[in-house]
């Protein structure tokens, strides 16, 4: 698993840095919480599918973080990276694709609950996992305090929030969720990796440019229209793709300089209380006591993931 070279065991200790890098992976949480209400809006004026709004969320973001780049004059730092490490930013690109891709199909078999529990719930304690192995060092009992609160959060969050149906199939459905988590992780690690030795602005440009690559061929296989003329709609995918992807994952990537991926994929759990939240506000959606006390939990384990004793994985030096 790809891993930055400064994960060990005995970095120097900077919690104002590791607080600013946990408060960016948050943001970018809440951001794509937000993300399931605008696909929705979307729906509403135009059916476009979820896998055609994905691609036109990333073509979009690859778009706008070029001109960014180009208004900079750091196109060449793209340039760069493209050169220096192809393999890494390709990883990196076709995960962050291939994650959402098996997500949005998994829905589709069993279920937004299930889907979002075992793909979300599953990547920290893969890297929990990886970085303790590695270490050659067992989690701290406030480690697994916060693991544990913020998968039960989880849960309760997810399961309170949706129909109880599983879906036409269940099996396959798990295992695309099983697949999206394990993506996910083995992403941000990489990612974190990238991260290290390229600025976010430039590792976003790129991982969308890749990511756009793979997803917009995919719409030959996709049933429904394939564009909106629709000047919501258009409005939405914009916010979708500036917001919930460009600036989130510039977000994402700046926090990895300082924060382990494992701490970042806990702290993304904030994701789902977004989205629950929203739905309560916008959509007039009961939040109910459980999931209520899912937010709680969600968010209070994020905030353990402040203190370095309890954050779940090493906190690192500034880059």
């Amino acid at each position: 698993m790809p891993t930055s070279s400064h994960l060990h065991p005995h970095v120097h200790v900077h919690p104002q840095s590791h607080l600013r890098g946990l408060a960016e992976v948050a943001a970018a949480s809440v951001l794509w919480g937000t993300g399931g209400l605008a696909v929705q809006l979307i729906r509403e004026h135009d059916p476009l599918s979820p896998v055609t709004i994905s691609a036109w969320r990333m073509a979009i973001a690859a778009g706008v973080l070029l001109l960014a780049l180009l208004a900079l004059r750091r196109g060449g730092e793209l340039v760069d990276l493209a050169r220096t490490r192809p393999r890494q930013l390709l990883v990196v690109g076709v995960g962050t694709a291939a994650y959402q891709g098996f997500y949005f199909v998994s829905v589709t078999q069993v279920g937004v609950a299930v889907s979002t529990v075992v793909s979300l719930g599953l990547a920290p304690v893969l890297l929990t996992v990886a970085e303790s192995v590695r270490h050659r060092r067992a989690p701290s009992r406030g480690r697994l305090a916060v693991l544990a609160a913020a998968l039960a959060g989880l849960l309760l969050v997810s399961v309170a929030g949706h129909e109880s149906s599983t879906g036409p199939a269940p099996v396959a459905g798990v295992l695309l969720a099983l697949a999206s988590g394990t993506t996910y992780a083995l992403t941000t690690a990489a990612g974190g990796s990238v991260s290290q030795q390229a600025p976010p602005l430039v590792l976003t440009a790129g991982m969308t440019l890749v990511g756009a690559a793979v997803l917009l061929p995919c719409l030959a296989l996709v049933d429904g229209p394939l564009v909106t003329t629709d000047p919501a709609a258009l409005a939405w995918l914009a916010y979708l793709g500036v917001l919930t992807m460009a600036l989130a994952y510039v977000l994402l990537y700046s926090g990895l300089r300082v924060v382990a991926p494992s701490t970042a994929v806990t702290a993304s759990l904030v994701e789902p209380v977004t989205a629950a939240v929203v739905a309560a506000v916008v959509l007039s959606e009961s939040l109910g006591p459980a999931a209520a006390v899912g937010i709680v939990l969600v968010l209070g384990a994020v905030a353990g993931l402040g203190r370095p004793s309890t954050a779940a994985g090493p906190v690192l030096d500034s880059a």
